[in-house]
């Protein structure tokens, strides 16, 4: 079986899911679309999955649209939340897991979405957290990913603007500013997995066999800290890889990496040790 790295990459973020979870993905977002859909329809088949931009409860859509509001992602659903309603749950505990991204996410999980350059002169303006900074204070775990870790302006020392909390800012740390959460759990890039020590910073657990740990460490703009069971990330059974393709045969998730990036192939049974 042969797979490329965006396949890979998705099922990645598809296992941090624990089964009977609550989880909810962000609008705009389909590589953590597509891995919610995996996940329940493999490793994780009691999570409920709440749609990020029409709240629809486990809906069995015939495939993931390009556009997040799509007729189709409703389609068979338990039941489709309000916006409110969405707002109260994770207010009180009531959901387990949200993926976020961002153009930059520091060595505590704090993500920028909003804008990358100097305040009040902005070099870019992103799109904005919309009410992420409210549901990842209160959410129970976060799952964080970016496709443009090789770039190195993606995971930098100090996010120019802290749009979405992770463990700790320059105020405090979570318990300190009274939020509830529990914050960053798992961080995946193209490049490998970090999870996040007792100090709340990232630390790379696993990397990807085409990757070496010099490669990660060049293109990461905080302190490097490397787990001492470093080991290659699992690859994908033939049931994840199954159950991908028939929920993305259009590919969206692809639309979220740098055209170089797909290039990346894998087949079972070469070998793969411990990069240790």
């Amino acid at each position: 079986m042969t797979f490329s790295i965006d396949e890979w990459f998705v099922v990645a973020l598809a296992r941090t899911i624990r089964d009977r979870e609550v989880v909810f993905h962000g609008f705009g977002s389909p590589c953590a679309q597509v891995a919610m859909h995996v996940a329940r329809h493999t490793s994780a088949r009691d999570m409920l999955l709440v749609e990020g931009a029409t709240y629809a409860v486990n809906p069995d859509p015939p495939f993931i649209p390009p556009t997040g509001n799509d007729l189709s992602l409703q389609r068979e659903a338990s039941y489709r939340m309000r916006f409110e309603e969405f707002f109260d749950a994770a207010l009180r505990g009531d959901v387990d897991r949200m993926f976020l991204s961002g153009g930059q996410i520091d060595a505590y999980g704090n993500t920028n979405v909003t804008a990358i350059g100097p305040p009040g002169r902005p070099k870019v303006k992103l799109g904005g957290g919309g009410g992420g900074c409210n549901l990842a204070a209160t959410i129970g775990h976060l799952t964080l990913w970016t496709t443009r870790h090789r770039s190195g302006r993606a995971l930098v020392e100090h996010c120019d603007f802290v749009t979405d909390m992770g463990h700790r800012t320059s105020e405090g740390t979570r318990a300190e500013l009274g939020f509830t959460g529990g914050g960053p759990e798992w961080l995946v890039t193209e490049l490998g997995v970090f999870d996040y020590d007792e100090q709340g910073q990232a630390r790379l657990r696993q990397v990807f066999p085409d990757v070496g740990v010099e490669q990660v460490m060049a293109a990461t703009g905080f302190e490097l800290r490397v787990a001492a069971d470093l080991r290659v990330v699992p690859m994908p059974s033939a049931a994840e890889i199954a159950a991908l393709r028939a929920v993305d045969p259009l590919g969206v998730r692809r639309s979220e990496f740098a055209p170089e990036e797909l290039r990346r192939t894998f087949t079972h049974g070469e070998k793969a040790g411990c990069l240790c």
